[in-house]
């Protein structure tokens, strides 16, 4: 059976969504919405998919099974609703959107159409990550003691100044944290488990944007290990994103996803790989070069639409990361260690 997609949003994200999706036997782009006419025009006439500017008419449209979301952040669970009172599934990218509330209603009302909800946490799917996430599950990294993250990126000013929404809290949530460190939170999250206090504080430091650019914060996690985590858009020319774990058997450290050094107490039964030097790698760039890791995401949302099963990312899977994110802020207003009591974002 051909699997019908149509594609919100016309931005670099729609991009990757539409070649990721293209790559996988038996996907079909069935239409396009956008609001600007040439944007929208050009992204749907490679697929030959109808596109639309008027959103009622673009979830009419059929055949379609599900909608991939790639609008601005804070119209996701907006748009997402809409979609799901259509009766399709919706695959959103992240976060899932800009605030909690807004995210449980997008959750609740999948739930209540009978479709599912998935969230574009592509990194879960990289080769590197998913030995490193082997290694915590396994025991092999031992009991977690000291998880430290940095996503220390370069965005030139014209990223933010092109944009009517990165950088604002209306459509983006936030800046440098919500934006470019979510994935990083939710690896945090997937990898080491609950958070239960905060401490944080950010800056603009560059850009002249409303939110931040640069953000520090302090996790401790349920499990006794303690966390550090920066993201900045603000660090010239742009470096690797770097995640240290460290348990009582050992440490492993991935740079811009490929692990470059596992060194591990006792052997275990299949090595890890190695990416050797890590000097060359950059992460400057915006634009998503790779697709295949969005390909993946696809590929398991459409194995759980047709099994009826959860797909890797669900939209209450998602939401812990927004949640500590919004913590994570709270603390940066606030100058105060946060404690995070009942856990909300945790997976019910």
């Amino acid at each position: 059976m051909t699997t019908h997609i149509g594609l919100i949003g016309v931005g670099n994200i729609s991009q990757t969504h539409a070649r990721a999706a293209r790559a996988i036997h038996g996907v079909q782009i069935a239409a396009v919405f956008g609001n600007n006419v040439e944007k929208v025009r050009r992204l749907a006439a490679p697929h030959g998919a109808p596109w639309f500017t008027d959103y009622e008419k673009f979830l009419s449209h059929r055949p379609m099974h599900l909608v991939a979301i790639g609008s601005p952040s804070g119209l996701h669970a907006e748009q997402g609703i809409a979609a799901a009172r259509r009766g399709l599934h919706v695959l959103v990218e992240k976060p899932i959107d800009i605030c909690s509330a807004r995210a449980d209603a997008l959750i609740a009302e999948t739930e209540k159409a009978g479709v599912k909800l998935g969230v574009f946490f592509q990194d879960r799917f990289k080769p590197g990550i998913r030995e490193m996430k082997r290694a915590v599950d396994s025991g092999a990294l031992g009991k977690p003691v000291l998880a430290d993250a940095r996503v220390k990126w370069y965005r030139p000013p014209e990223y933010y100044g092109n944009s009517h929404w990165r950088g604002t809290f209306a459509l983006d949530g936030g800046g440098a944290l919500i934006n470019q460190g979510i994935h990083t939170i939710d690896l945090l999250l997937w990898m080491f488990g609950q958070v239960v206090a905060v401490q944080a504080r950010k800056t603009t430091a560059v850009h002249e944007i409303e939110a931040e650019d640069t953000l520090l914060a302090t996790l401790q996690f349920s499990n006794g290990a303690l966390g550090s985590f920066m993201a900045t858009t603000s660090a010239y020319p742009g470096y690797p994103r770097r995640i240290e774990l460290s348990g009582t058997n050992g440490t492993m450290i991935p740079a811009n996803d490929q692990v470059v050094a596992c060194d591990l107490r006792h052997t275990i039964k299949e090595p890890f790989k190695s990416a050797g030097d890590i000097a060359d790698l950059r992460a400057s760039s915006p634009a998503v070069n790779d697709f295949r890791p969005h390909q993946a995401v696809f590929e398991d949302f459409i194995r759980a639409i047709e099994s009826n099963s959860q797909p890797e990312c669900d939209g209450r899977e998602a939401r812990r990361s927004l949640s500590l994110i919004e913590t994570i802020y709270l603390a940066c207003r606030t100058e105060q260690c946060e404690v995070l009591s009942g856990a909300p974002w945790r997976s019910s």
